[in-house]
C-alpha cells in the first residue's frame, strides 16, 4: 500500500508540473485570489528556497543519497511493527523527494507553482507540500508519540 502511495505522489506530482510547464510557462502567473495566491510559473535550480543554486549536479548526487537511505529505512519500517506510525510519513517524503528528483534529471531545474503573495512566501509544488507534511508528521510522532528511531 505504501509503494502505491509513493508511486501516486510521483504521479501527482508530475502530472501538475506537466500542467504548470504547458499552461502556467507562457503566462507566467495566474491569479486564484488576487495579491493572495497565484499559480505562477518558476523554474527552481536550487533546492528549498533556492539553496545551493546552479549545482544541479551536487543536488542530484546528495538526493538520490537521501532517498536510497530514506527506502532503506522504510523497508526496515516494514518489518517493524513498533514503528508502524513512521511508514506513511516516510513515504510521503520519499515520493516528494524522487518527485523533484526526477525534474532534476530530465529539466536540470524543479518546476514550482504554488505562490501565495499574501505573505511573499517562496514559490512551491506538490512534491514539496508532501515533503514538509512528512517531515512534520514524522517529527510528531518521533517527538510526541515517544517513537525510538
Amino acid at each position: 500500500m505504501y509503494f502505491i502511495i509513493i508511486i501516486s505522489i510521483i504521479v501527482l506530482d508530475q502530472w501538475t508540473k506537466y500542467l504548470a510547464e504547458t499552461n502556467l510557462k507562457p503566462i507566467t502567473t495566474y491569479p486564484i485570489i488576487e495579491n493572495v495566491f497565484h499559480l505562477t510559473y518558476r523554474r527552481n535550480t536550487g533546492a528549498a528556497f533556492s539553496i545551493f543554486r546552479d549545482r544541479q549536479s551536487f543536488l542530484i548526487i546528495l538526493t538520490s543519497i537521501v532517498i536510497v537511505i530514506l527506502i532503506v529505512y522504510f523497508i526496515s519500517l516494514l518489518k517493524n511493527e513498533k514503528l508502524v506510525l513512521l511508514r506513511l510519513p516516510l513515504a510521503f517524503i520519499i515520493g516528494g523527494a524522487i518527485g523533484n528528483l526526477i525534474d532534476r534529471i530530465r529539466l536540470n531545474y524543479v518546476v514550482d507553482f504554488f505562490d501565495f503573495n499574501l505573505i511573499n512566501f517562496a514559490v512551491f509544488n506538490i512534491a514539496d507540500i508532501f515533503i514538509v507534511v512528512g517531515s512534520i508528521i514524522f517529527g510528531y510522532v518521533v517527538i510526541f508519540k515517544n517513537v525510538e528511531l
